[in-house]
């Protein structure tokens, strides 16, 4: 196996290989979509990318922003160098050829599950399922998808307490995108909880010292 850091654009191979994760082909050609280290392995030619950024996976659960419209579909920003179409087959309305631009905007916020991935990442996400919707209003704060799992805690604990004392609406994407509904001082205050998790995920104590935080600045609000 071979390592190299490239850069977005960067000639990989001259199509003998395979294109794998983090790349795209171009007249036959291999380039890297991103900064990262070149991995080659198996005949297959990979863009590691620096700063881990999430690689989806069948079955995750996203929160997605349109970002082009099509005729039959639409392209949504999956917070991954990846970005995925969300077909019409795949949401919960029957939309007509060359109508999708009624039912979803540029800008609109979806919660989001991804359907398929395939060898060369290319992403399908899906809206068909129960609970998957558009987001209406609300904020999105974007963490590294590392830390998702400490921001829900074990068994949903930690994100359970945050909804407790900020009473705000919160879903968590696997993509590392959290959005968020509520008063917006509220909301403030989760924000600043989550932050505190993103920056300190691997210190102990965590759970005791966002609680403690969270304490205080409703205490000083009563």
């Amino acid at each position: 196996m071979t390592r190299e850091l490239v850069l977005p654009g960067d000639l990989l191979d001259d199509g003998t290989m395979k294109p794998g994760e983090g790349t795209f082909v171009s007249d036959g050609k291999i380039f890297a979509a991103m900064l990262g280290i070149k991995s080659v392995k198996s005949n297959f030619v990979n863009v590691i990318p620096l700063g881990g950024r999430y690689i989806p996976a069948p079955g995750d659960m996203i929160i997605g922003k349109v970002i082009d419209i099509g005729p039959s579909n639409w392209l949504v920003d999956i917070f991954s160098p990846y970005p995925a179409p969300l077909h019409v087959n795949e949401v919960p309305w029957r939309v007509e050829f060359g109508d999708t631009a009624r039912y979803l905007s540029v800008g609109d916020t979806l919660l989001a599950k991804v359907l398929s991935v395939d060898e060369t990442k290319r992403v399908q996400v899906t809206m068909k399922e129960q609970g998957l919707r558009k987001l209406q209003g609300g904020q999105i704060v974007e963490i590294s998808h590392s830390k998702v799992p400490r921001v829900i805690g074990k068994n949903g604990s930690m994100i359970q307490m945050i909804k407790t004392y900020t009473n705000c609406r919160i879903f968590i994407g696997q993509n590392g995108r959290i959005w968020m509904d509520g008063n917006m001082e509220d909301m403030v205050h989760a924000m600043q909880a989550i932050k505190m998790i993103d920056e300190g995920a691997q210190t102990l104590k965590l759970t005791e010292r966002v609680k403690e935080f969270l304490e205080s600045v409703y205490r000083k609000e009563e």
